[in-house]
């Protein structure tokens, strides 16, 4: 029988083509909007595995639209009451309930100063729908399990709608339109997944290295294997990653490597050069067919897929991976211990 967290990730193909189909004229009016008011910076808030969202965003935004984007601090709303001036710029609040006080408040604040402002959540009754000028809803469907999945990716896939409709940008467009496709490519390697998990479920440990648009991914699947496996696992972008955390490689410790084709594949294929000689427990998760042949423990990414959406589709193994791990363990991957589906933080 099929848990709830494995049901979500295999909904994720048919949902995506839905997103990508559904919101397509809400986007544009937005990004219209956008267009026109040509905001200064943008600020993201979001909380948990939105954070992760939000990282994304930021680096999307920066890298397409060519303005600053920086991630709130919501805090500073709430606990010390000194909010930063957020006039001229567009605020984005990112949460899968849209219920989070400090988030709500942070569209709150930033409403009143007169910036412009957006909720991407999957709930259209929530505060922060209500608290926002333009929300965008998911509309993936009850997520049962406590353990986001496809509400990440959906959240994933509304940014990088918003990012390709601003920009303006036909070839982007056009791209989203491959994402179902390339989410479903990725679930038939489930089996090989569950066997590489099985190399990692005497472990208690791991490390996930990316980089670039792809350091959102590290911390998804990270935090994925945290909250399902009780296990240490750290992410870092390989840039950090040599600046000493390298340190605590030795033969045997359990790397996942993510190094889909792009203009960070180079950096990642000389990451995995010097990490070979240690003898680590290797995974590489790519679409280069000469990086994969390098381990016993490959996780291959479609050949088409463009560097700035591999996110999307990159983050799917990795919800299997910690899917897998978890029930090897004897956890239950729906009801992790200590975690609630909504986490209320001020």
């Amino acid at each position: 029988m099929k848990t709830n967290f494995e049901t979500d990730i295999f909904q994720q193909p048919d949902l995506l083509r839905q997103i990508i189909q559904s919101n397509i004229d809400q986007v544009k009016d937005i990004a219209k909007e956008l267009c026109s008011r040509k905001p200064h910076f943008a600020l993201i808030a979001a909380r948990g595995t939105s954070d992760n969202a939000a990282t994304y965003a930021k680096y999307l935004l920066s890298a397409f639209i060519r303005i600053p984007v920086g991630l709130a601090m919501p805090s500073l709303y709430t606990l010390y009451e000194c909010p930063p001036s957020m006039k001229g710029g567009v605020v984005i609040g990112i949460s899968q309930s849209g219920q989070t006080p400090d988030i709500v408040r942070v569209l709150q604040e930033s409403r009143e100063q007169g910036a412009l402002t957006l909720s991407i959540t999957n709930d259209p009754h929530s505060p922060m729908s209500k608290n926002a000028d333009h929300s965008i809803v998911l509309n993936v469907g009850e997520e049962k399990s406590v353990p986001a999945s496809k509400t990440y990716t959906a959240q994933l896939a509304v940014i990088s709608m918003l990012s390709a409709y601003w920009s303006s940008d036909r070839k982007l467009i056009e791209e989203l339109g491959y994402l179902g496709d390339m989410a479903e490519e990725v679930l038939n390697q489930n089996q090989k997944i569950n066997k590489i998990a099985g190399k990692f479920a005497d472990k208690n440990f791991l490390v996930v290295i990316g980089r670039g648009f792809n350091y959102c991914t590290t911390s998804e699947i990270a935090l994925k294997i945290k909250e399902l496996c009780y296990m240490v696992a750290e992410a870092y972008s390989s840039a950090d990653f040599r600046h000493g955390p390298v340190a605590i490689l030795e033969e045997g410790f359990p790397v996942l490597a993510i190094a889909p084709k792009g203009k960070a594949f180079q950096d990642m294929v000389n990451m995995v050069a010097e990490i070979m000689p240690l003898k680590t427990d290797l995974a590489i998760l790519s679409n280069n067919e000469a990086l994969l042949s390098q381990t016993d423990m490959p996780i291959g990414l479609p050949s088409n897929l463009p560097e700035w959406l591999s996110p999307i589709i990159a983050t799917i193994p990795g919800q299997l991976l910690a899917l897998h791990l978890c029930l090897l363990k004897g956890y239950d991957p729906d009801h992790p211990r200590g975690l609630k589906k909504v986490t209320l933080t001020y």
